[in-house]
């Protein structure tokens, strides 16, 4: 079993005894030098009093063993509070003896709800995707990809139809179906036509509407006036914003022609509706993972999640209540992730997600210009890279901030800069880095100046004293399974309508990991001079490159980036 650092903070909680968690772990460098857990002296006193901590409780500490549980050192008082130290040599053994175990997410014992992400932002076309749904559709994408690769049942809602916007989330690396027909509507408009309130003469409805549906009521039937907007009970609804560009009022604001209890129910929003239903209804075996739902899984084991912009949402929320006062079989639980506005500093007028794309684009063409002294624009061993720093760029930037708060983007070149150590860009240089590094030893080991990799069982991973080779271990190798898992949970129990996602922690996190790689590589020499006596830390610290590698590459293609060889 692979050595956790959830598992050890568990293993030393309890060893204090009963009460809340103490223990948290060390992540700065100038603390990792001297402890790697740290339980803090209020929090002790808050437990023990003012007296020490006692002697059995420390004893008991250091022998502490179990599944995932990492081997103890040392532990003792220090004016902080009881410091802890790991068997650092144990550790690096454990884990570079299995570095697959670690770069990989960890499979639940149990299949947890299906999900249907749906993303209103992608039923219309590229040229009216604006930034903050932009931002929806690449939360949506990553959130996918975690949910898959921790093998949840997704299904993605609604499939594009623009003929357009398949070609540009190809260019995104978005990974979303295509539609091949439009689902049936039938049942939906005849429950529409049997339950909804007809106009009478004095009102007007929208073209193409069916009829009305008062909103309120639908509120007070489920019971679920937490987090839902106050005004829908007083809107009008005009539902061409869930067909195609987003309203421009703001967020939680009523129309200024608010007048109507009525919702009125179009053709385009019962369509809208039963793709959801299909969806749901119609869960087809998941090829790409092989799985099936159980067969009584029914509407109560899926959970809907609706990935909208802030703009987005106030028309959402109507579809919620329509889709349970239409659908029966309606799944209980649909969850609001409402992505924050974008702001666009010292951008004149509104950008739309194209225009974004194309910027950047010209901004790392004219950067490989200028580092390399000439256009590599059509250079065919360039052009996949061209495609690629865009994009990662774009994510990171995107990405990096939690999706409920406002992100700010800043268009400056220092975006695509390799020298920025928060940009996409930055993250893919190190990544070629480590490309590069593992390329110059297979050359010198076929010239003969290396011998082959030994087997990692023969590695004398005590070798590996530099702080800088724990930081990468500790801070990156070792928690990284637990990253994802924190980021593919869904608060599915939740109460309320809104649910919140932690799509920003693998951006953050492969930015802090390609700052400690560049930093350590910028210092130590990893491929020494082919002198027989340094063949040991040599391999020692290829193999914690090799892990820090293979978590940079997972980590990437959670972002649908694949790694780059060269930039």
């Amino acid at each position: 079993m692979r050595l956790g650092i959830a598992e050890t903070l568990g293993a030393l909680n309890a060893a204090l005894g009963p009460g809340g968690p103490v223990w948290f772990k060390e992540t700065r460098a100038r603390h990792l030098r001297v402890r790697d857990f740290l339980a803090p002296r209020r929090a002790l006193q808050a437990r023990f009093g003012d007296d020490q901590v006692p002697e059995r409780v420390v004893h008991a500490i250091v022998g502490l063993q179990g599944p995932g549980v990492a081997p103890v050192l040392s532990c003792a008082p220090t004016p902080a509070g009881l410091a802890l130290q790991l068997r650092r040599s144990a550790v690096f053994e454990r884990v570079l003896g299995a570095v697959a175990a670690y770069a990989a997410p960890t499979v639940p014992a149990a299949l947890g709800p299906r999900v249907v992400l749906h993303c209103p932002a992608l039923r219309g076309s590229p040229c009216a995707l604006r930034l903050s749904q932009l931002r929806a559709v690449l939360v949506a994408d990553h959130l996918a990809r975690v949910l898959h690769a921790h093998r949840v049942s997704v299904r993605l809602v609604p499939a594009v139809r623009d003929p357009h916007m398949p070609t540009f989330l190809q260019q995104l690396r978005v990974d979303w179906p295509a539609a091949s027909e439009r689902a049936a509507t039938e049942a939906l408009r005849s429950r529409a036509l049997a339950e909804l309130t007809p106009a009478r003469n004095t009102e007007a409805l929208p073209p193409g509407a069916l009829g009305r549906v008062c909103l309120k009521e639908l509120v007070d039937e489920r019971g679920r006036t937490t987090g839902y907007d106050p005004n829908l009970d007083s809107c009008l609804g005009r539902t061409r914003s869930l067909a195609g560009p987003e309203s421009s009022r703001a967020p939680h604001s009523p129309p200024a022609s608010a007048l109507c209890v009525l919702f009125a129910v179009t053709e385009d929003l019962l369509a809208v509706l039963a793709e959801l239903q299909q969806a749901v209804q119609n869960w087809a075996e998941d090829s790409s993972l092989g799985l099936a739902a159980a067969p009584d899984a029914g509407a109560d084991s899926c959970m809907v999640v609706h990935v909208v912009s802030c703009e987005e949402e106030f028309q959402q929320q109507k579809l919620d209540l329509l889709w349970w006062k239409l659908d029966d079989q309606a799944p209980l639980r649909q969850k609001h992730l409402v992505c924050g506005p974008v702001k666009v500093a010292g951008a004149p007028g509104t950008l739309t997600a194209p225009e974004y794309y194309e910027f950047r684009h010209a901004q790392v063409c004219k950067a490989s210009a200028l580092k390399h002294g000439r256009d590599l624009a059509q250079d065919p061993a360039w052009m996949e890279i061209f495609r690629v720093l865009p994009v990662a760029t774009i994510k990171f930037e995107m990405l990096s901030t939690a999706p409920q708060s406002q992100l700010l983007l800043a268009l400056a070149d220092s975006s695509i800069s390799t020298k920025g150590t928060k940009s996409g860009t930055f993250v893919m240089y190190n990544c070629a880095r480590l490309a590069t590094l593992f390329e110059s030893y297979k050359c010198s080991m076929e010239r003969g100046l290396y011998p082959t990799f030994p087997p990692v069982s023969n590695l004398d991973f005590s070798l590996l004293h530099d702080e800088g080779e724990w930081l990468l271990l500790f801070n990156s190798v070792l928690p990284f399974p637990d990253l994802l898992s924190q980021t593919a949970a869904l608060p599915c129990t939740a109460p309320g309508l809104h649910i919140t996602a932690r799509t920003e922690m693998v951006c953050k996190f492969l930015v802090q990991l390609s700052m400690d790689f560049s930093s350590y590589y910028n210092r130590v020499h990893i491929l020494g001079e082919p002198r027989p006596h340094l063949f040991g830390q040599m391999f020692a610290r290829l193999q914690l490159l090799r892990a820090v590698r293979e978590v940079l590459h997972t980590g990437l293609a959670m972002l649908g980036l694949p790694p780059l060889s060269h930039i």
